[in-house]
């Protein structure tokens, strides 16, 4: 296993980052264990959701299995709905272009590397919480983190080394699998395995020194995230040798096949309802951990009197929070009386129905399944006219879009990159900002038309081809 803590892309560490990273390491180990000779078969496990994939999860089982001879792996970890939404659409691409994907979620396991990953995640989530409750730790310790301090090139030296603890799950992988990552840790993880075939999915539109994986293909989705890990500007005071070409490309946004199918006339649908006059459809995604929850509160409130009128229909995912969705229950008296979904299967044939009909009312979407809780916002989407967002993973999907304020500094970039190439609103930082948005495209639906026209244009460029290309990118595949 080669080091890659020490020098990445040819810039030498400090002997104070080195130590730094291998302190790290060692302090996981000695709370989780050393499992780094541990022999972890693997076997498959259907994910009964994504059964229109064909996708397998990837478990430890008492024998291994055979890999189907077009595999593909998808590489991820559950860190809110973003990387997994990411992870379905890349999986999503792999069956259209003819692959069998295969899911590993590497915080999923009994192993001393999944615990360090959700350590650290859990420590992220609550960070991220508290960010909303306290503007003070969010401007003196989470927007700094978030926007400058995971830039820095030496905090890639950490991430590196603890990634290594990763290793022994990939033991009975065949290293020559095609394989893609939504996330660093895994493609690190791959890289240090020896995987051949490694595409590093950049999701974040700021370029961060905690994305870097020296080993694999790293794919961005914009101009921008290109120019900045060609260069690495900004990510140390002197300067630094950048990603060398042939490791680095820009691909762009990481879609579903699924949802890139019918854009077009999903597209015509929308501006057919605008130009007759029925409710627009508005697509909320809570997600995570309800995060944000004030504006969320602040927002349906203001909607609701639309609601009452049929100018506005509005559908809520909750993800699998039920307990957000209660909390709206009283602090929102209206919300008791309306429709609400947990059964998976109903809100499939519900998507489906609603599609060329009409529709009124609030709908509030629940489901305790992983899986489903993700899934159920891209049932909604093609059939929504407006998503309403925070700038994170979502902010690249094609469909107009409402910016919410950020969550963490690195997102307030995805929401610069929608408002410039004009499928979305500048973010709206405040429960004033987002209302009053609300406000102006109700009135002047040209608005949202102009977006849809926008869209089209967009995925004629290729624009929205990412996961495809991610694809191509991993297994060798021309276009």
């Amino acid at each position: 296993m080669a080091d890659k803590s020490s020098v990445i892309f040819g810039n030498k560490m400090d002997a104070k980052t080195i130590a730094s990273a291998e302190k790290s390491k060692q302090k996981f180990i000695k709370k989780y264990g050393d499992d780094s000779n541990a022999d972890y078969k693997l076997g498959f496990k259907a994910i009964d959701t994504l059964d229109f994939l064909g996708a397998d999860n990837i478990v430890f089982d008492e024998k291994q299995a055979k890999f189907d001879e077009k595999a593909l792996i998808v590489g991820n970890i559950r860190m809110g709905f973003g990387h997994y939404r990411i992870s379905i659409a890349m999986a999503s691409c792999a069956k259209a272009l003819g692959f069998k994907p295969y899911w590993l979620d590497l915080a999923s396991f009994d192993a001393t590397g999944s615990k360090m990953i959700r350590e650290q995640n859990d420590m992220y989530s609550l960070a991220s919480r508290i960010s909303q409750k306290s503007k003070l730790f969010n401007k003196l310790i989470w927007e700094p983190l978030n926007s400058e301090g995971f830039k820095k090139i030496t905090y890639n030296a950490k991430d590196q080394k603890n990634s290594e603890l990763l290793v022994p799950i990939f033991k009975n992988i065949p290293k020559d699998t095609p394989y893609i990552a939504t996330h660093v840790w895994p493609s690190q993880a791959a890289i240090h395995a020896g995987m051949t075939h490694v595409v590093n999915a950049i999701p974040d539109n700021w370029p961060m020194g905690l994305h870097l994986s020296e080993g694999a293909m790293h794919t961005v989705q914009t101009p921008f995230a290109y120019f900045g890990y060609k260069t690495l500007n900004g990510f140390a005071k002197t300067p630094l040798n950048g990603i060398p070409e042939k490791d680095l490309k820009m691909v762009g946004c990481f879609i579903d096949h699924e949802l890139l199918v019918d854009l077009e006339n999903d597209n015509k649908r929308r501006k057919a309802r605008l130009a007759n006059g029925k409710p627009i459809r508005i697509l909320m995604t809570v997600g995570g951990a309800g995060a944000g929850y004030d504006m969320y509160l602040a927002m349906i409130k203001h909607l609701i009197p639309y609601v009452n009128e049929k100018k506005v229909t509005l559908f809520i995912n909750f993800g699998d929070h039920k307990t957000v969705y209660e909390k709206l229950q009283q602090d929102i008296g209206d919300m008791k009386t309306q429709n609400f979904f947990n059964e998976y299967g109903k809100l499939k044939d519900f998507a489906k129905d609603i599609k060329e009909g009409d529709v009124n009312g609030i709908y509030a979407i629940y489901n305790e399944n992983l899986f489903e809780a993700v899934y159920s916002t891209n049932l909604l989407m093609p059939v929504s006219d407006i998503l309403v967002t925070k700038p994170s993973e979502l902010a690249y999907y094609p469909i107009p879009k409402v910016f919410m304020r950020h969550i963490g500094g690195h997102e307030v970039y995805g929401a610069i990159n929608g408002r410039e190439i004009g499928d979305s609103t500048p973010e709206c930082p405040t429960e004033e900002s987002i209302n009053a948005m609300f406000d102006k495209l109700l009135e002047d639906k040209e608005i949202l038309a102009h977006m849809c026209d926008r869209i089209d244009e967009l995925k004629k460029q290729g624009h929205y081809d990412g996961a495809y290309e991610c694809v191509r990118l991993a297994t060798g595949l021309k276009k």
